[in-house]
């Protein structure tokens, strides 16, 4: 496929004349270095958590020999020490085998790794109950030894532990099961589970578009569990080829694609006094989702929304388990559509809740009572909430994560609950904070990071006093980020007005050793599409290739275009009933301006992106190909048909209404104008965006007699995992761009 003479000739000339201009003691950061131990973002602890009597703080951290091997460990505050609490490797033998549904569940999860990957406290802070290679274990912290909880040969997944601790939940084989975890008695909740029927599970769309990876729910007081059940025997089965190195596997998937039949649902309530259970009345109307289950904190009333299929119509229903009865508290409407969210809390006075809605056009936080009467709005303006992060009903303050700073960052703010509009910032500028609260709301946990620091990890009192670092990770001489640190490049973030006047915000990475008076190719590095932003002062793997590329003589550049996410409805809705159109001519706009700029080689700007940024490549290759010189994508959506339900409906409206919309946003009608060099490369086992996109855009090409170059995956799923796969990848993907756009010497 490749001309690899052609390419070590070009690329080492041309590489040894850019490393002449480099200081003598740099050290160029390779693919092969970024994918190798240990981590270049060293060790950074994540799954962060409190002990509910606030004495340690647990986390799960990657082995410095395997950065995808994790254990379980913790910080005595105290004492101050971090211990390792468990060895995965010393439970397992270094040997883990997941069950095919634990892998789509983790793939949904985005979850990937071997080891201790979830894990929870009891309550009375005296042991951890983690799953482990299909088996759930619990730490107890005074013996300092681990105990098998359940030993089955079946696979046990989503385990949790009981408000009051008397009982661990799980899900086996497609239902619902509790045991005791000092008697070890089982208790089966369930008994129709299997084939189409699964209990206590999340089906397939809630897991990968809703973000629900959960179909069962404690009651606060421990005494009743509301669960779904899910009916799968509607939806359409596709039999797909998982193609391996040494096999193909025929896997049948119940996967609902856009137009046609999703599941249909129950929603139940479990009695563990007389285990019984009641079923909740959903109404008549069988076409619809089921997004969210939530307790209210008195345990007598339980809350869902009830999502209609075109996700204009939200309703938020709240359950009397006493008598049944139920009411519709409040309703979210649009004419484009509704984002979900997981910000409704319930008060402990049982009087009130908060609740998110984008109403007035951003994100913000409502307070209600629980008759559903809106009392006051306690956030508003142009920026959005990210998080309602705790509420101290004490003191009265609301403690979220939000963008009123910048879009680019995300910060820890209060607001109080009396309607007092002025809001604090807590966390330090200049940074992006994700945070996890104590249950009492008395401390957070901070992971800050930047673009160009990895993250740090410190313990603060609510309004922000440091008490303590848990990881500092900084970049001292010991750190593996720190060899390379002469030639980091530190982007310039700006910003461009879209045709609509409406601002998107840029990034662009030059070389340290940056000179005026040449000409630079570019790689445009792109994703463009919904619930996802790019440019942000975070810190991010991904960023790690980009340093590879500046380092070797492109400018990097990404542009988050209308469509993306953290800048409110206005900016989102331009994408409905056609995506790829608003999209690229924004991504055009971008690189207009780079073509404007006199140290950008105009002719040799390149375009790479994974998944909906692979189909934001193609679009751009056949499109705009008078602009885009050669094209990388990744995973690629080629026809919005063959994707599901929930994503895409949400954006282009049922296909029986919106039939030309599918076929104006298919890559197809297009890929005739290909003109420069293509690179498209897939899973072979993708379950998400299956392979059939590719395999059908790889026809069409061929028919119409257009060379493009193809890298797949075997047994790989949408996310390519795997050292060695991701070296072979981001090799093949700068090997391609150093062909492609590196000018001839």
């Amino acid at each position: 496929m490749y001309n690899f003479s052609h390419f070590s000739r070009r690329t080492c000339l041309t590489l040894f004349a850019f490393s002449l201009s480099l200081p003598l003691q740099a050290e160029m950061l390779s693919v092969d270095r970024i994918f190798s131990d240990p981590s270049l973002s060293g060790t950074p602890p994540k799954k962060l958590q409190l002990a509910p009597d606030g004495s340690q703080v647990s986390f799960i951290r990657p082995r410095e020999d395997d950065y995808n091997a994790y254990d379980l460990w913790s910080y005595h505050l105290e004492t101050g020490k971090t211990a390792k609490l468990v060895d995965a490797a010393e439970l397992t033998g270094g040997a883990e085998t997941l069950s095919d549904e634990e892998k789509a569940r983790r793939e949904r999860q985005r979850i990937f790794g071997s080891g201790i990957l979830e894990y929870q406290w009891s309550p009375d802070s005296k042991t951890l109950l983690f799953p482990l290679a299909g088996d759930l274990y619990l730490y107890q912290l005074t013996e300092q030894k681990s105990l098998q909880l359940v030993k089955t040969d079946a696979f046990e997944t989503d385990a949790k532990v009981s408000p009051n601790g008397n009982y661990v939940s799980f899900v086996r084989d497609q239902d619902l099961y509790l045991v005791n975890p000092v008697t070890a008695e089982e208790t089966r909740v369930t008994t129709d589970g299997g084939g189409t029927i699964k209990n206590g599970m999340a089906e397939f769309v809630a897991q990968e578009e809703m973000g629900r990876m959960t179909g069962y729910w404690w009651s606060p007081d421990e005494t009743k569990l509301a669960f779904i059940r899910v009916d799968n025997s509607s939806v359409d089965r596709i039999v797909r080829s998982e193609i391996y190195a040494e096999e193909i596997k025929q896997i049948e998937q119940a996967y609902p694609a856009a137009g046609r039949p999703n599941v249909s649902y129950k929603l139940g309530i479990y009695q563990l006094s007389d285990k019984t259970t009641q079923w909740i009345d959903l109404g008549t109307e069988v076409d619809f989702y089921l997004p969210r289950v939530r307790w209210s904190s008195t345990s007598e009333q339980l809350s869902y929304q009830w999502q209609n299929r075109s996700q204009q119509l939200l309703k938020l229903m709240l359950v009397d388990t006493k008598t049944g009865n139920q009411r519709e508290v409040l309703r979210e409407t649009s004419n484009t559509w509704i984002n979900l969210h997981n910000d409704l809390r319930f008060l402990k006075d049982g009087q009130h809740f908060i609740w998110a809605s984008e109403r007035d056009g951003y994100k913000h936080l409502y307070l209600y009572t629980m008759e559903g009467k809106l009392l006051r709005q306690l956030t508003q303006g142009d920026w959005i909430v990210d998080k309602l992060e705790a509420i101290d009903e004490t003191k009265g303050l609301v403690f979220f994560t939000g963008r009123k700073d910048s879009p680019l960052e995300k910060h820890l703010y209060y607001v109080a609950l009396s309607g007092e509009p002025r809001i604090k910032r807590i966390t330090r500028s200049r940074s992006y904070h994700d945070v996890a609260f104590a249950k009492d709301a008395s401390h957070y946990l901070d992971t800050s990071s930047t673009v160009n620091m990895p993250p740090q990890v410190s313990l603060h009192q609510t309004l922000g006093k440091q008490v303590a670092w848990i990881d500092e990770n900084r970049l001292n001489s010991r750190h593996p980020l720190t060899p390379y640190q002469d030639q980091w490049s530190r982007p310039e973030f700006g910003v461009l007005d879209a045709e609509d006047g409406q601002e998107m915000q840029y990034r662009l990475f030059k070389p340290v050793n940056f000179d005026l008076s040449r000409k630079y190719p570019v790689i445009v590095r792109v994703y463009g599409g919904p619930h996802a932003q790019r440019v942000v002062n975070k810190w991010s793997w991904q960023n790690l290739w980009t340093q590879v590329m500046v380092q070797r003589g492109f400018l990097v550049f990404e542009l988050d275009n209308r469509g993306s996410y953290n800048r409110g409805k206005a900016f989102e809705d331009p994408i409905y009933r056609h995506l790829g159109k608003v999209e690229l001519k924004d991504q055009i706009r971008g690189a207009q301006y780079l073509k404007s700029l006199p140290y950008v080689d105009g002719d040799q700007i390149g375009i790479f992106g994974h998944s909906y940024g692979g189909y934001m490549t193609l679009i751009s290759m056949f499109e705009a190909s008078d602009i885009f010189a050669a094209g990388v994508s990744g995973a690629p959506v080629t026809d919005w048909r063959l994707y599901d339900t929930h994503y895409t409906e949400r954006y282009l409206g049922h296909p029986a209404g919106n039939g030309k919309g599918y076929d104006a946003s298919a890559v197809f009608p297009y890929a005739p104008q290909l003109k420069g060099p293509l690179l498209i490369y897939h899973g072979m086992a993708d379950d998400n965006v299956l392979f059939t996109h590719s395999t059908k855009l790889y026809s069409q090409l061929q028919q119409a007699m257009l060379p493009f170059e193809m890298m797949n995956y075997p047994g790989k799923k949408h996310s390519i995992r795997g050292k060695e796969t991701r070296i072979h990848l981001y090799r093949t993907i700068q090997q391609f761009f150093e062909r492609h756009l590196m000018p001839e010497l």
